[in-house]
């Protein structure tokens, strides 16, 4: 399972409508790179045949099958501060991450 905030919701939900390409929702994938070995990509996508699909606040994210076995019990929140802006990935399966906080090891 992994946990949507009403935030994330919300502002996934805002992506999504103001996009000028398809996009129904938020699609997060776990890709090989980065000084740890993997991290993760983050786009505007459709549903796609085997996802597995996750909603709160009428935003929609998507998971592909070999992203969620890294992605289980994560949980997804948007913030906003001073410093930044952006979607807060709070994965509980990695192990370890690199210097620059962009990737990881699980």
């Amino acid at each position: 399972m992994i946990t949507v905030t009403e935030r994330a919701g919300v502002r996934i939900q805002q992506l999504a409508a103001a996009s000028t390409q398809p996009a129904s929702g938020l699609r997060i994938k776990v890709v090989g790179g980065g000084c740890s070995g993997l991290q993760y990509k983050i786009d505007l996508d459709i549903e796609k045949k085997g996802d597995k699909v996750f909603e709160a606040a009428g935003g929609r994210l998507y998971v592909d099958r070999r992203s969620y076995l890294y992605l289980t019990d994560t949980r997804v929140d948007y913030a906003e501060t001073l410093q930044n802006s952006g979607f807060q990935i709070e994965n509980p399966n990695v192990k370890r991450t690199c210097g620059c906080g962009e990737s990881f090891t699980v």
